[in-house]
């Protein structure tokens, strides 16, 4: 617990202390938000606030967990490291997205086809090392069955083990892809996905803590009151290490934001919490615990497939949040009603996860 503590606390007053440090670095460089024509007009005022701001996070993560384990002594496990090297490298890839929008003044980065590129490559060796590294009780950091709590009886190697393989590097490369897409989509009002991931980390920390404390380490075979995660404090420090970051990256990006995360954030939040889902094996519950993140994709879904099928529009303007903007809502009200309905969420998710242990 010491670990989870140090590394949080540190993370967030790194955070706190050096996001008005990369404020000014940025504002000097005259790196500034491109704001797009066809968003709402009061979006208009905010273009040339510095964005970037997802390289503060991914540093005081970084460094976070890294003082906690120099603190405790602590050895880096594998699964930590997978977590952190999948968020680390779609920052990196939401870092160019951000860097030639900011160079070039426009509101298309990265290309569509080198996005892709980059974030598969990412995806993928995270997906192949996640079935590396067995430890002494031969548990990998992930597994080919599909989990919502703990690994279900659905195996992805059910036609053999190479094409199990396969299988899961595709389906976690589905779930990399769609989070980090969800977080982005989400990262549309000051503070609003921020928020929400200061929510969904802490729920994670609070899981990695419970299975570290109920764990099957020691025993072949997982059974209904222990959990076959290989790492699980380790994830849980991780998490904290996010949470803190989040939390001392929001006291300068709450509204009225002095630093946009952009993509080099939003795609690291994302691929960090496909990568914690994988790795503590609550891939499915990871659906219910971000459902906010997962409520507005489907905001975003649902206003594309309805005006293809009938040239009109359910919402005013997609994503989720925007509709409420151009409804008359203020953004702070918005903000802060969407935090409340991410906490609902969480709340339902922990409960399902304690509820699952309670009923054995």
């Amino acid at each position: 617990m010491r670990a989870v503590l140090i590394s949080g606390g540190l993370s967030m007053v790194l955070a706190l202390l050096g996001t008005p440090l990369f404020i000014r670095f940025l504002v000097r460089r005259q790196y500034g938000q491109f704001i797009r024509q066809d968003g709402p007009t009061a979006h208009f005022t905010k273009r040339g606030t510095p964005t970037m701001g997802g390289v503060v996070i991914i540093v005081a993560t970084l460094l976070g967990w890294a003082g906690a384990g120099l603190f405790t002594g602590n050895r880096p496990s594998a699964s930590a490291l997978l977590v952190l090297f999948l968020m680390t490298g779609l920052g990196v890839v939401g870092f160019l997205d951000d860097f030639i929008k900011i160079s070039r003044q426009r509101s298309l980065g990265l290309s569509a086809r080198w996005k892709v590129v980059g974030q598969g490559v990412v995806g993928i060796t995270f997906a192949v090392l996640a079935l590396q590294f067995p430890n002494e009780n031969f548990r990998t950091p992930a597994s080919t069955h599909i989990s919502f709590i703990r690994d279900t009886q659905m195996d992805l190697s059910w036609a053999g083990p190479t094409l199990g393989v396969i299988l899961f590097v595709i389906w976690a490369n589905f779930l990399i892809t769609a989070w980090s897409n969800a977080v982005n989509l989400t990262d549309g009002l000051d503070g609003l996905a921020t928020g929400v991931s200061l929510i969904v980390f802490g729920a994670y920390v609070l899981v990695g803590v419970w299975q570290s404390n109920q764990t099957c380490q020691g025993f072949l075979t997982a059974g209904p009151r222990c959990y076959e995660a290989r790492d699980p404090l380790d994830l849980a420090v991780v998490a904290a290490a996010i949470t803190g970051a989040c939390f001392g990256f929001l006291w300068w990006n709450a509204s009225p934001a002095k630093i946009f995360m952009g993509d080099t954030g939003s795609l690291a939040l994302g691929g960090a919490l496909a990568g914690l889902s994988i790795l503590s094996r609550t891939e499915i519950l990871a659906a219910i615990i971000g459902g906010m993140f997962v409520l507005i994709v489907l905001s975003d879904v649902i206003q594309i497939g309805f005006f293809k099928l009938t040239r009109k529009r359910v919402f005013k303007m997609a994503p989720l949040h925007h509709h409420f903007e151009l409804s008359g809502w203020g953004e702070v009200t918005i903000v802060i009603r969407f935090w409340i309905i991410a906490g609902l969420f969480v709340a339902v998710g922990v409960g399902i996860f304690y509820a699952e242990w309670v009923a054995g």
